[in-house]
C-alpha cells in the first residue's frame, strides 16, 4: 500500500515545507525530530518532492547499518520512490566506502540518516566528493560526546517540537519513569567507574568487570518482576557477553528473553526480532542493535542496564518505547543504572542548537577524582551486601500531563526572559567570540574577547585591535585603542547605563510636563 503526502501529520508536512525553504538558501541541512516522530516519512516525502522538481538526477540514502537501509527501502517503497524508479538508491555507508567507483552516478542529493554519525571519516568524504550536491542529515539527537558540532558540514539545523510537547499533544506515548536510588549498590558501582574509551563515554572493559555480575543482574531481574513482569520490552546491556547472561537468566526464572549481539547472524536476528513482534519473544536484551532505527510501537517497557555520559544514547534508547500504538496506555522506562541523576527525564528541554555548533555537549559533567575514589571504595565494601532493590518512582504517567504542563510554563518563562539576554558564544575553529540571545545568534564571531555583558552592553575587543563597547544588535557603541584595566570597561558599561536610564527618566517627566 503505497501513502500519499497528504497522509503526513500537520508536524510532517511542517518539517518538509522548511526544508524545502532552507534549501533555497542553503545546500545542507540538518533536521532534528525526536525518536518515533516519523523521521523517516518526512525523508521520504522530502525525495518524492526532490525528484518531481528535478526530471533528472538520482538520490542517494545512506543508513550506517544494513538494517537501516532494509527499513528506508520499505518507507520509500510505499511512497511510490522505490528503487524501480532507478532515481532512488538506499545504501550503507560501509558499502559505498568499497564501492565508490561502481556507483556510476553523480546525486543530486545526498540523505544522511542518523546524521548524528555524519562526523566520521567515511562520511565527509561525501563531502569531498560531491560538494555541491544538495544534503539532508536526518537525526533525534544533533549532539557529540566531544563538542565537536556539526555546523562544518551543515548549513543550519531544522528542530521540531520537544519530546514534551510531542507528548502533550497525543503523538509520543506517556511513560513511568522508575530509577535506582542515589544511595544504592548499583548507583555506587556505576559512580566508582573512571576509565574512558576512545569515544569519550565509559570504557566497555571496565564496566563489564564492574556490573556484568550475578548480584547486579538479579537486581535486573527484581526490577522487571516488580513493574514489567509479563510485558514486552527491550534490554539495553554493556557487552555481548552481559547481554547473554542477561538473557540466560530472566529465561531460568521464567521471562522468554533473547540476545541480539553484532554477531548474531542476519537471519537469526531478523527470525528473533519477527518473534518479539508477534508476541512469542517478551525480552531482546542486545548490545547497540536497537539504540537507532527499530521501529516496534507496541514496546512496553525499556530497561536501561548500560551506563552512558552521552545524551544521544540515553534518548535513542528510552525513544523506543515511546511510540504511541492502540492499547498502549504507557511505556515503563527502568532506569538500572542512574541515568535520569545524568540527564533528567527524557521530556527534559535540550539547546540541540547549541550542541549543533559545538558550544556545548551531549556529554555529562564528569564526577571529580575525589569523588570517584570515594565511589570506589564505597563500592568495594558494599558490593557484597544484600540490596533491598528498592526502586524510585520519579513520575507516573498519571502525572505526566501535570509535570509536562508545569514545565512547559517554566521553560516559556525562561525563554522569555532569555529573548532579550545578551550572551557570548566562541566559534572553536577560529577562537573569534559572537553575541547571541535566546532567539539565536546576533552576530558571527568577530571579536578577540568579550570581557564582560552587563545591561545588554558587551565590553569586548574588536578585530582590530581596539576595546569598546557593543549593544544588543551587536554594533559597535564605542570604541578606544587601548585599556588599561578590564575594571575600567566594566565602570564604562555601568555608566553608560546609568546615563540612558537617567535620560529615559528625564524623557518621562518632561513629557508628562508637557
Amino acid at each position: 500500500m503505497k501513502i500519499k503526502a497528504d497522509t503526513l501529520r500537520d508536524y510532517q508536512s511542517d518539517m518538509v515545507s522548511r526544508i524545502l525553504s532552507a534549501w533555497e538558501l542553503h545546500r545542507s541541512v540538518m533536521v532534528q525530530m525526536p525518536t518515533g516522530t516519523g523521521k523517516t516519512h518526512v525523508l521520504a516525502a522530502v525525495v518524492r518532492l526532490f525528484l518531481q522538481q528535478r526530471k533528472h538526477g538520482c538520490v542517494w540514502i545512506i543508513a550506517h547499518r544494513r538494517e537501516l537501509v532494509a527499513q528506508i527501502e520499505e518507507t520509500v517503497e510505499r511512497f511510490g520512490i522505490g528503487e524501480e524508479t532507478g532515481r532512488v538508491r538506499a545504501m550503507s555507508i560501509q558499502w559505498l566506502t568499497r564501492h565508490w567507483s561502481d556507483t556510476g552516478e553523480h546525486p543530486e542529493l545526498i540523505v544522511i540518516d542518523e546524521a548524528h554519525h555524519a562526523k566520521a571519516e567515511s562520511y565527509r568524504e561525501l563531502w569531498r566528493r560531491y560538494p555541491e550536491t544538495h544534503k539532508l542529515g536526518m537525526t533525534a539527537t544533533p549532539c557529540r560526546l566531544n563538542r565537536s558540532g556539526f555546523a562544518e558540514l551543515f548549513d543550519i539545523l531544522i528542530s521540531s517540537w520537544s519530546i514534551a510537547e510531542f507528548i502533550t499533544k497525543g503523538h509520543l506515548s506517556l511513560f513511568d519513569y522508575i530509577s535506582i536510588p542515589s544511595g544504592s549498590t548499583e548507583q555506587r558501582l556505576i559512580n566508582s567507574l573512571q576509565k574512558r574509551g576512545a569515544d569519550g563515554d565509559f570504557q566497555v572493559k571496565e564496566m563489564n568487570e564492574v556490573l556484568n555480575r550475578r548480584p547486579s543482574i538479579e537486581r535486573l531481574y527484581k526490577s522487571i518482576e516488580h513493574y514489567a513482569y509479563g510485558k514486552k520490552g527491550i534490554v539495553y546491556a554493556i557487552s555481548i557477553d552481559h547481554a547473554r547472561g542477561i538473557a540466560e537468566y530472566y529465561c531460568k526464572k521464567g521471562l522468554k528473553a533473547v540476545a541480539i549481539d553484532s554477531r548474531t547472524p542476519a537471519e537469526e536476528r531478523k527470525s528473533k526480532v519477527t518473534l518479539f513482534k508477534k508476541g512469542d519473544i517478551k525480552v531482546l536484551v542486545n548490545v547497540d542493535v536497537f539504540s537507532e532505527g527499530f521501529d516496534c510501537p507496541d514496546v512496553e517497557f525499556v530497561q536501561m542496564a548500560r551506563p552512558t555520559l552521552s545524551l544521544a544514547k540515553y534518548l535513542q534508547q528510552v525513544g523506543r518505547g515511546l511510540r504511541k500504538t492502540e492499547g498502549k496506555t504507557a511505556c515503563t522506562l527502568i532506569d538500572n543504572v542512574g541515568l535520569y541523576r545524568t540527564f533528567g527525564l527524557p521530556t527534559s528541554e535540550w539547546d540541540w542548537d547549541a550542541m549543533f555548533h559545538g558550544r556545548t555537549s551531549g556529554k555529562r559533567p564528569l564526577p571529580t577524582q575525589q569523588e570517584r575514589s570515594a565511589a570506589s571504595d564505597e563500592a568495594r565494601m558494599d558490593e557484597d551486601l544484600p540490596d533491598t532493590g528498592r526502586m524510585d518512582i520519579i513520575v507516573s504517567h498519571e502525572h505526566l500531563p501535570e509535570l509536562l504542563e508545569t514545565q512547559q510554563k517554566e521553560v516559556s518563562e525562561k525563554k522569555r526572559q532569555e529573548s532579550a539576554e545578551l550572551r557570548a558564544w566562541q566559534d572553536r575553529q577560529s577562537g573569534l567570540w559572537g553575541l547571541r540571545n535566546g532567539q539565536g545568534i546576533i552576530t558571527e564571531a568577530c571579536f578577540l574577547k568579550i570581557f564582560d555583558i552587563r545591561y545588554n552592553l558587551a565590553a569586548a575587543r574588536f578585530k582590530d585591535g581596539g576595546y569598546g563597547l557593543a549593544g544588543n544588535d551587536g554594533k559597535e557603541l564605542w570604541k578606544t585603542i587601548c585599556l588599561q584595566s578590564h575594571q575600567r570597561m566594566t565602570k564604562c558599561i555601568m555608566w553608560i547605563h546609568i546615563a540612558s536610564v537617567h535620560t529615559r527618566e528625564s524623557r518621562k517627566s518632561n513629557t508628562t510636563a508637557t
